[in-house]
């Protein structure tokens, strides 16, 4: 096809408040519109180091070892795990939802053996149960988890597995991919050794970054294996050499408007504040929770396990979810997620998420909502939803 038959690049307009990509704010855009730079341009190297600053901020860590993978997230999982796994290693993954069983299947694609602690989706493990199964399995390499469960809505507590894991002589792995920058996560405070993100979500960036940081004793792990990892461009031990201060060693050409994007998103979180940042998340779910609640919806996830930046809802009974998911999408122009594996057709995934996260998205999706599910034969006050959403963020005004 010839060019002059391809029309201009144009998107229509949506309002993303699905399980990713979310929002992403204007200031990073026009970062990511700044000239390029050679990705070992001395002026990049410093804005590298101002990335690497600002995400162990982000991860509340200390670790030297803290970058942003060229990838997204499901790449910051299979860097995780295939440069801490060796053929033979045991690894406890607990699994809750999806991405839970993509850990198990990475695991065994790095010809370790996996041990799963499983549980109902949409709920979550206690210290107790993951204590038990490793001290059965003896010896094992590591623990991975999800804190985030992005298919259930769930979060799993971080509490004291760090010391237990440790004592046990595993490393502690976190998927913190639908929570960093939108919940705590406290790196250096709940002993995690590897923990990865992506960009795409609470951190309003787009896709295409993964970061990721790695205790000293992870690094340890890395630089000691007995065999070479599985992937060339996701081993650490050569990517390190790259994002290593006064090193700087050619790995591979980075996606420099990547990364500008993510210096800018940081700022931004960072210019909130952390605190201020998880607050809003918890308001404004608070917010939305109570409204969907009015509209015959309930959290999949327990009360204290429910997620901020992720509301997973069940579907009000009779109703076919696809389609009232297209309605929005075609009469307000507002995406929302339907649900995964065992619970396709029964929920609803709404991403509350960084610039998603703002009550008059939680106004505006519930509104739409109303509309869509009255058009779908659903009996519902006109206005009973919006007024349970106004009266959580005048009960915290």
């Amino acid at each position: 096809m010839a060019s002059s038959a391809v029309a201009e690049l144009k998107t229509t307009p949506r309002l993303l408040l699905g399980p990713g990509p979310s929002p992403v704010h204007p200031r990073v855009l026009r970062a990511m519109s700044t000239p390029l730079l050679g990705h070992l341009d001395a002026e990049f190297l410093v804005i590298m180091n101002e990335v690497q600053g600002m995400l162990r901020a982000v991860f509340e860590t200390k670790n030297p070892f803290t970058l942003a993978l060229s990838g997204t997230g499901s790449a910051g999982m299979e860097a995780a795990l295939a440069n801490i796994i060796e053929p033979g290693d045991k690894v406890l993954v607990l699994v809750n939802g999806v991405f839970g069983a993509r850990m198990v299947d990475m695991v065994e694609r790095c010809r370790g053996r996996p041990v799963k602690l499983e549980t109902s989706w949409g709920q979550v493990f206690e210290v107790s149960q993951i204590e038990e199964v490793l001290r059965r399995e003896r010896p094992v390499k590591a623990v991975a988890l999800v804190h985030a469960e992005t298919s259930t809505g769930a979060e799993q507590p971080l509490e004291g597995l760090g010391p237990l894991c440790h004592d046990e002589g595993a490393l502690l792995i976190v998927d913190a991919v639908t929570s960093l920058g939108g919940l705590p996560v406290e790196v250096d405070r709940h002993g995690i050794d590897v923990c990865y993100s992506g960009t795409q979500k609470c951190l309003s960036c787009p896709p295409g970054l993964a970061p990721l940081t790695l205790s000293s004793q992870a690094l340890e792990v890395v630089k000691g294996r007995q065999s070479k990892v599985q992937s060339w461009y996701l081993d650490l031990s050569l990517i390190a050499d790259y994002w290593a201060e006064g090193r700087r060693a050619y790995h591979h050409t980075a996606p420099v408007s990547m990364v500008y994007g993510l210096r800018e998103a940081l700022r931004v979180v960072l210019e909130e504040g952390l605190e201020a940042r998880f607050a809003r998340h918890r308001r404004n779910s608070a917010a939305l929770l109570a409204g969907l609640a009015e509209l015959g919806c309930e959290p999949k996830a327990a009360a204290l396990h429910r997620l901020p930046s992720l509301n997973c809802v069940t579907v009000p009974s009779g109703i076919e979810e696809a389609l009232v998911r297209q309605a929005l999408l075609r009469d307000a122009r507002i995406e929302i997620g339907g649900g995964l594996g065992p619970l396709t057709g029964q929920v609803w995934r709404i991403g509350l998420m960084g610039e998603g996260s703002w009550p008059e998205h939680v106004l505006a999706l519930l509104f739409a909502l109303e509309r869509a599910l009255a058009a779908a034969g659903h009996r519902t006050k006109p206005g009973k939803s919006l007024a349970a959403a106004v009266g959580v963020y005048a009960k915290e005004e």
